[in-house]
């Protein structure tokens, strides 16, 4: 299903690389019913990664863990302050500056009640019983609401910043015993873009973590070449693609604008799944394509492109300076090709890279096969192996 979804995505960004005709207000999702999300007044006065609000919540999915959510203060793409969430978990024994990771879901949703926070416990998220296997190595785990308070999907960018300020929350959060940890990031499909941009952003943005090493996959590192490649056929996940979209504007209201282009059918859609999580998104938009629900001509929109390259691994300037593994299918709808084009910049910047190609894998295939891989590369950081490197 996610292999399809990419393709759902490129044709979001398809949808989203024409010009307006006239400039239309976001659609925001409804605010989470309950209060501890809400920004306090003072906000603007925390530093990043400050804990703003910490609460301890019943988990009996990880047995024997302590479990926390933390609400922390981060920034949105325009730098503007933000209230955001994680979710920690510690196994049994407590903190101890056990190692830490990071593990970025994908959330194809819009709906706040979608979000990891929820999706931990209420049997959405489909990684959450893979969690117990980093548990089961003592590692602390921080589960990052990473499409912020407005579940901006596709705004991979803002999800870096999140992820690694909820990493400082996480070691600031003096309870957790997480203080003096080593850090890791993993991630997969759209949670692996947000594991890249975190890796990406860190060096400049957060040069203080201890980031011992990064687990990428299946990573679609440029949704405009995704565009081009695979264009704008009906497709049975068109809705994922469509809500990319919804998400992107409203990340971005001043420089996106989807809803200014859409006809009678497109609004519909747009009213239909503003709150939605995955499976009704898919529902709604299924078989369509972007010609079914806008207006107008299909001509280039420079802002868009823009923002779309500020969101795409590829065409962003950072660079990794922790050792990477990255892993994606040979038959994976995103272009290895292109993957290898990345991986090759970071390793001219002198980054150790450790690329795996899975043989004749599609993108759900190669979620799965190289999961255990990414673990055990992330342990051997972990331990004080030197970093392999296939650059």
């Amino acid at each position: 299903m996610r292999r399809v979804a990419l393709a759902a995505l490129a044709v979001a960004a398809t949808c989203l690389g024409h010009t307006a005709p006239a400039a239309a207000l976001p659609i925001y999702p409804i605010p989470d019913a309950d209060g501890f999300y809400a920004a306090p007044s003072d906000l603007a006065a925390f530093q990043l990664g400050d804990v703003l609000r910490s609460r301890v919540v019943p988990a009996a999915i990880f047995p024997g863990s302590t479990v926390w959510q933390l609400l922390f203060r981060s920034i949105d793409s325009a730098n503007e302050p933000i209230a955001a969430m994680t979710t920690v978990l510690v196994p049994p024994g407590g903190g101890l500056d056990r190692p830490l990771v990071s593990y970025q879901p994908f959330v194809n949703s819009l709906g706040m009640q979608c979000a990891p926070s929820h999706s931990l416990f209420d049997g959405g998220m489909q990684e959450a019983p893979a969690l117990n296997l980093l548990l089961a190595r003592g590692w602390a785990v921080a589960v990052p609401d990473h499409l912020g308070p407005t579940s901006a999907y596709g705004a991979a960018q803002l999800g870096g910043h999140i992820t690694l300020d909820g990493l400082r929350a996480a070691k600031r959060f003096a309870p957790a015993g997480l203080a003096g940890s080593p850090v890791g990031l993993a991630g997969y499909s759209g949670g692996g873009t947000a594991t890249g941009f975190a890796a990406a952003l860190a060096p400049e943005y957060a040069p203080e973590l201890p980031i011992a090493g990064v687990a990428m996959g299946g990573v679609p590192v440029n949704i405009g070449t995704l565009a081009r490649d695979l264009g704008a056929n009906p497709n049975p996940l068109f809705g994922l693609g469509f809500a990319a979209a919804m998400g992107l504007e409203r990340e971005y209201p001043g420089r996106m604008d989807m809803s200014g282009r859409l006809n009678p059918a497109g609004r519909t859609l747009r009213d239909q799944i503003a709150n939605a999580c995955t499976d009704e998104i898919i529902s709604a938009g299924a078989n369509r394509s972007f010609s079914d629900v806008l207006n107008g001509p299909l001509e280039a929109d420079s802002s868009t492109v823009q923002v779309l390259e500020e969101n795409s691994l590829e065409t962003f300037p950072g660079v990794p300076r922790a050792p990477v593994y990255q892993w994606h299918g040979e038959a994976d709808d995103v272009d290895p090709g292109l993957v290898r084009t990345v991986t090759a910049r970071y390793c001219r910047a002198g980054t150790r890279v450790q690329l795996d190609i899975i043989p004749g894998a599609d993108h759900n295939a190669a979620g799965t096969q190289g999961a255990l891989r990414a673990f055990g590369y992330l342990s051997d950081r972990f331990a004080g192996v030197p970093a392999p490197s296939n650059c």
